[in-house]
């Protein structure tokens, strides 16, 4: 060792480097955003604050034992979901864990520290795992590792996706196991490292495999060693990804089966991105959602580039790592290889998830320019002169803004000066490192000085310009704070769990609210949301985003009464969002009297044991009818008017009903609805497809509340009589990415005409059959008749549901949770069968024997999963005695060795090593 290597391994030193280097950077970029934890602006945009942080606080939660349901089922969210997708899909990472030693109320701090690691420790990974492709310098691979770490995909993509930043530390790793197949060493951990990498994230980390395949591959080609060596090579790595996504099935195998039950998507066709906005995000300081975020800094880039000239590098890795890259460049933009790299699915939302293993053969392609000395002149010309090419055709690009520019030229700068700096003082000569200090010490420290800053200032400069852009464009949500920490507590007085649900509210504050703050509602956001819940949802009045993936709460009396909704969480709006004004309100808790969790419904019932979400009609407040098994809807007809008081146009075919458009400026007009209902009747109005608030005008102020707002209490004290009609809010667009909820809209007058005023804030439409006026006493009949005849005692546990029914129960026992996949029902000492459905809930019939019932669930692919992880595990060990008997043998018993001090060691051969052409070694004998 020269002394620019550190005592010890020189892979853990790089390692540490790049540790250190990723830690700074990522929190000096957030300080300088001014973002969470270092600034006022919230981290939380889109699925970090709707998805991500919401399911870690549920994992704390069920760590501390504070969980509505278990491993298998998720009581708070949907009504009843299916839990071990969603862990497999968002909290399958070890670090998840990590959040269990934060307070609850630092949910936030948390995940933030979660994500650091993970991209500290994908840095550290490809620090360690560049000195195993080809020796060289530890500062170099320092440096590369923390470039890989930062890269545009990482800061950019994975920054509010965190659970992709395990496939970032899956990659490298993946092809330290690829390394250890080519050597036919560390077999069982190569398997363990597959296993972890598909249990943390199966999505990236398939992603990853196929990156590692190629690399290993590549590999063994510029090895060229004998065919039978190469398929033996071959036969080991695929052995080790076999068996160790075997061992993963249990948990993918579940994920797998949950997407195939999931919510669909609509077909998305691929529009590859042009070749501008492709080249710009290769530069600093770029952004735009849904083009391929490609930068890994100027100083790896510049090296990449100038692999192709740089003469020191043999001819056959020169090609082979330029023309992976290339190739992994073009399949990106290619739909049939597009559509490889996402597992055959096109993704909905961020295209381009693959292209942290660009960023990763980039990386490693600068790794192979460098550790055999730096670039001469010639080489940093052409690699420069590239560099310009790339940045004139980017400069087309609205990508990139003005700003970018003097970032780019200062590190071309610093990069260009440090790499020629470096040039003069290290010299390639025939060594295992294959370079060799010519100057002084200081010089090279002044180098790597220059290169570090030069890339760290970057990186810093794109993960904030990153953070602030991604702010600007997305939906973000504030950190936990005052607005949650009440909510968690009025659902805490009010929870009665399992007697009945406590629903956090219409006014969320993310989508997954009862997992952030407590309650069990229908509110749920996954990408695993089942389709026979967003159908039945949708056909009671319920509302969406995400394309019907994030359901939100349904402020309804008939569909609380159906899903033993007791308890319901009102909030003002949301006062970090834009999207509706503050009314004044507070937090308050209404209550209701419902059915219990499991309710008989009559023997002529019986043919709608077998009825599923298709059965619904058109209307939602017959549907909801449906449910309940009473009449309690009138549906008048409507009368609609423009603000200039005429009838209004017929909207499009997919948005059916009279067409409201938005209010001009000034208008003093609004648009209504007019229609004739039964005096003290309840107004609900449904209308998925207008954006606006609705009120009701012609009741008087004292008679605006509905029945349950007046029992109302908030802080534990009735509310005063009086209170103004609620607000309908109303959030739509189109082409359709969300729809609106129903809305309550107060009470009928005693005249029986009911006004109510629109005020549209974008172009929409109001369907016919829009208004519904629910007779109270009509449902508080239907309600005692559910009473009477529901179960007397329902226990939850985690993914059995046990009920007490009256003896004599003849007809469906109707459980008040969606019939999705993987559930089974007994009544009474029956065997087990598969739940009927009653239009979309689980359906157990009932002969009169029974007086109890019994349902579990059993994750759709648990069982196909735990075989096949049973089957690997069987296998490796198998391959374990195998490999034991055959050492063994080959050892042999061999002599004893002599008494006395140990022999002299082998003196070192004189000749010279001899290149091979993976970057290695190999001695001449």
């Amino acid at each position: 060792m020269d002394r620019s290597t550190p005592r010890g391994n020189p892979a853990r030193a790089a390692a540490l480097l790049a540790a250190a280097l990723t830690a700074t950077a990522f929190c000096a970029a957030d300080a300088v955003a001014r973002s969470f934890p270092f600034g006022p602006r919230t981290r939380s945009v889109n699925d970090l604050g709707n998805q991500y942080v919401p399911f870690h606080a549920h994992l704390w939660d069920l760590l501390h034992g504070r969980a509505d349901g278990g491993l298998l089922v998720n009581w708070r969210s949907g009504f009843g979901s299916s839990f071990l997708p969603d862990l497999g899909t968002y909290l399958g990472s070890p670090f998840a864990l990590l959040v269990g030693v934060f307070p609850r109320d630092e949910i936030d701090l948390a995940v933030y520290v979660v994500t650091l690691l993970k991209t500290v420790c994908a840095g550290a990974a490809m620090a360690w795992l560049l000195p195993a492709l080809r020796p060289g310098r530890w500062w170099a691979a320092g440096l590369l590792g923390a470039s890989y770490a930062l890269c545009g995909w990482s800061v950019a993509d994975a920054a509010y996706n965190p659970m992709w930043l395990d496939g970032l530390v899956a990659l490298p790793l993946l092809c330290l196991a690829g390394e250890w197949a080519l050597t036919g060493r560390r077999r069982f951990l190569g398997v363990l490292v597959v296993t972890a990498a598909w249990v943390a994230n199966f999505y990236t980390a398939y992603m990853a495999t196929l990156g590692a395949a190629l690399v290993l591959l590549l590999r063994l080609w510029l090895a060229g060693p004998p065919r039978r060596r190469a398929l033996a090579v071959a036969g080991r790595a695929s052995v080790t990804a076999a068996l160790g996504v075997g061992l993963a099935a249990p948990l993918v195998a579940v994920v797998y089966f949950g997407t195939k039950h999931a919510s669909p998507l609509p077909e998305r066709a691929f529009v590859p991105v042009s070749g501008q906005d492709m080249l710009a995000r290769l530069l600093p300081a770029t952004y735009g959602f849904g083009t391929p975020a490609l930068f890994v800094g100027t100083t790896t880039l510049l090296l990449a580039l100038a692999l192709p000239f740089h003469r020191a590098v043999p001819r056959r890795v020169r090609a082979g790592w330029t023309l992976l890259v290339i190739a992994v460049a073009l399949s990106m933009q290619w739909d049939p290889t597009h559509l490889v790299w996402h597992a055959f699915t096109a993704p909905n939302g961020s295209a381009y998830r693959q292209a942290f293993v660009l960023c990763a053969l980039l990386v490693i392609a600068a790794w192979h320019t460098l550790s055999y000395g730096p670039p001469g002149r010639r080489a940093l010309g052409a690699a420069g002169a590239l560099l310009a090419l790339t940045a004139a055709v980017a400069s087309g690009s609205d990508l990139v803004r003005p700003f970018v520019w003097p970032v780019l030229l200062c590190a071309a700068a610093g990069a260009l000066g440090g790499l020629l700096l470096l040039g003069r003082v290290v010299r390639p000569v025939p060594r295992a490192d294959n370079t060799c200090i010519t100057g002084t010490p200081r010089l090279v420290a002044l180098a790597v000085v220059l290169l570090v800053a030069t890339q760290s200032t970057e990186a810093v400069a794109t993960s904030a310009v990153a953070t602030r852009t991604r702010l600007a464009h997305m939906d973000d949500y504030a950190p936990w704070g005052a607005r949650q920490q009440r909510q968690a507590e009025a659902i805490a007085r009010a929870d009665g769990w399992p007697r009945y649900r406590t629903d956090p509210g219409r006014e969320q504050t993310v989508g997954n609210d009862p997992l952030l703050v407590g309650g069990q509602g229908a509110q749920y956001y996954s990408s695993l949301t089942s389709d026979v819940l967003s159908r039945m949802l949708t056909a009671l009045g319920g509302g969406w985003t995400s394309r019907g993936r994030n359901l939100q709460s349904l402020d309804n009396a008939v569909t609380d009464a159906v899903f033993s909704v007791g308890a319901r969480v009102h909030s003002p709006p949301d006062p970090h969002q834009n999207w509706f004004p503050q009314d004044g309100s507070g937090v308050t808790v209404s209550r209701q009297d419902v059915p219990p969790l499991v309710t008989v419904r009559p023997a002529r019932d019986a043919r709608n044991g077998r009825a599923g979400v298709r059965a619904f009609g058109p209307s939602p407040y017959r549907n909801q009818e449906l449910l309940l098994g009473a009449r309690v809807y009138t549906v008048p007809r409507l009368t609609v008017r423009t603000a200039a008081g005429r009838r209004p146009e017929r909207g499009l075919d997919d948005l059916p009903g009279p067409l409201i458009g938005a209010l001009g400026a000034g208008s003093a007009h609004r648009p209504e609805i007019s229609a004739r209902c039964p005096a003290g009747s309840e107004v609900y109005l449904w209308a998925p497809h207008f954006s606006g608030t609705a009120r009701l005008t012609s009741a008087p102020a004292a008679n605006g509340a509905t029945a349950r707002d007046r029992a109302t209490a908030r802080d534990g004290a009735p509310a005063r009589s009086g209170t103004p009609a609620p607000t309908g809010r109303f959030r739509a667009d189109h082409p359709v990415t969300k729809i609106a909820p129903m809305q309550p809209l107060g009470t009928v007058p005693a005249s029986g005409r009911l006004r109510i005023e629109l005020s549209p804030n974008r172009a929409g439409t109001v369907p016919d059959g829009a208004v519904g006026c629910l007779d109270t006493a009509r449902l508080r009949t239907a309600v005692r008749r559910l009473e009477t005849t529901g179960a007397t005692e329902v226990t939850v546990s985690d993914g059995t549901l046990r009920a007490r029914i009256p003896a004599g129960s003849t007809g469906t026992a109707v459980i008040a949770a969606p019939r999705i996949a993987g559930w089974r029902c007994a009544a009474g000492d029956a065997s087990e069968r598969p739940a009927s459905q009653y239009y979309g809930l689980i359906a157990v019939p009932l002969d009169g024997t029974a007086t109890s019932l019994t349902c579990t669930f059993h994750p759709p692919g648990l069982r196909l999963g735990t075989a096949v992880g049973a089957a690997s595990l069987l296998a490796l060990a198998v391959l374990a005695v195998l490999t034991a008997v055959r050492r063994r043998r080959t050892a042999g018993p061999g002599p004893h060795p002599p008494a006395g001090p140990d022999p002299a060691p082998a003196p070192r051969p004189t000749t010279r090593p001899q290149e091979t052409a993976t970057g290695g070694t190999a001695r001449t004998p």
